[in-house]
């Protein structure tokens, strides 16, 4: 196996952790040795052994051996030891990896690895990585708002929702499988208040994938009312539920939630929303609907990444996903990244980043 196998191989390892190690990143390990692998691990829970260490430990002799992983070792004490002391210690020889680490507190691990004479290479699959880890990454050097992802689900010709306003379903069973998988990974669910009280979702992660902290429910609304029953009012004991409202639709939010566990947060406009919901801890945001919201983010530029669904219908009229805005001449276009390409079931998902975050 190459040392790009290798990477490839730690990347898809690194999924294993998903939901289950934020607010640290994903990270997997593969240990090379004449080319064959001696020993692989991820970082499975928050606290738990990281990668590295679970690649020594599933190796009889790791002296000599490659380390091959996505991101770089850590050299601080946290919940775990530095993994830099145990590839020093395991008498690995060489190191590499996708991308710096840019917390200051774990960064510098490249610098320690090669004090001990180690040698160190990075960067390889660079982009792969750092598309994977882009909220962690991120959360590292932008503190003023979560990284926002839209999630998207429609017809071949752009509608998330039919001409009666129908959406349900537009997708098949494995896309919708997907989004539930997809909710784990992100602190909070976001949509807007009158696809909650159209379809009075649950927005919780119900896939193959618990979430270590259940995702906070957000739900945006400009007027604070609330259709009376909502199922996120009333299970806001068991995960916590926060209305984001401007200063005046303060008190018809109040009395929409009177008597449950919701939160009211008073904001002034998107950016402020952001900002408020980064102070509460949420560094990543899933914004799941509607298209109103969805244009209002995209217009002020405040989208990061996308997921869109994509199912094999032709709706003709309907509720457009991206709705009217200004026009762009094509050579002033931004081009997004596609980061993933994937068939589930009868439907397609492409995955595109505004840009990577390479800032680490």
């Amino acid at each position: 196996m190459t040392e790009q196998q290798a990477m490839e191989l730690a990347l898809e390892l690194a999924l294993g952790g998903w939901g289950r190690v934020s607010p640290n990143p994903l990270v997997g390990a593969v240990l090379l040795k004449d080319g064959a692998v001696v020993g692989r691990g991820h970082h499975r829970e928050y606290g738990a052994p990281h990668a590295e260490i679970e690649a020594i430990s599933a190796c009889e002799d790791p002296h000599g051996t490659t380390c091959v992983l996505n991101l770089e070792p850590c050299s601080h004490r946290g919940k775990t030891p530095p993994c830099t002391d145990a590839l020093v210690m395991a008498g690995v020889r060489r190191v590499v990896f996708a991308v710096a680490d840019p917390n200051p507190r774990a960064g510098g691990g490249s610098r320690r690895l090669r004090s001990h004479g180690i040698e160190v290479e990075s960067g390889l699959l660079r982009d792969e990585a750092a598309a994977l880890n882009a909220p962690f990454l991120w959360s590292q050097v932008r503190a003023y708002r979560p990284f926002v992802a839209l999630k998207l689900a429609t017809s071949m010709d752009g509608f998330v929702a039919d001409a009666s306003g129908n959406s349900q379903w537009i997708t098949c069973e494995s896309a919708r499988a997907h989004a539930h998988w997809l909710r784990a990974g992100f602190d909070a669910i976001g949509v807007g208040r009158r696809t909650v009280d159209r379809d009075d979702p649950q927005l919780t992660a119900r896939g193959p994938v618990a979430p270590r902290v259940p995702p906070t429910r957000v739900v945006f609304s400009r007027s604070g009312e609330l259709r009376p029953g909502l199922r996120l009012v009333r299970t806001a004991a068991a995960v916590p539920t926060v209305l984001l409202v401007p200063p005046s639709a303060q008190e018809r939010a109040a009395q929409s939630v009177a008597g449950s566990s919701a939160q009211v947060v008073v904001v002034e406009g998107l950016t402020s929303a952001l900002a408020s919901l980064r102070q509460m801890g949420v560094n990543s945001l899933l914004v799941e609907g509607g298209a109103d919201l969805a244009g209002q983010l995209i217009t002020a530029d405040l989208v990061d990444r996308v997921y869109w669904y994509q199912a094999p219908i032709l709706l003709g009229k309907g509720l457009a996903a991206f709705p009217l805005r200004n026009a762009i001449e094509l050579a002033a276009a931004h081009r997004w990244v596609p980061t993933e390409r994937k068939a589930l079931g009868e439907s397609n998902l492409l995955v595109v980043d505004r840009e990577l975050c390479l800032q680490g």
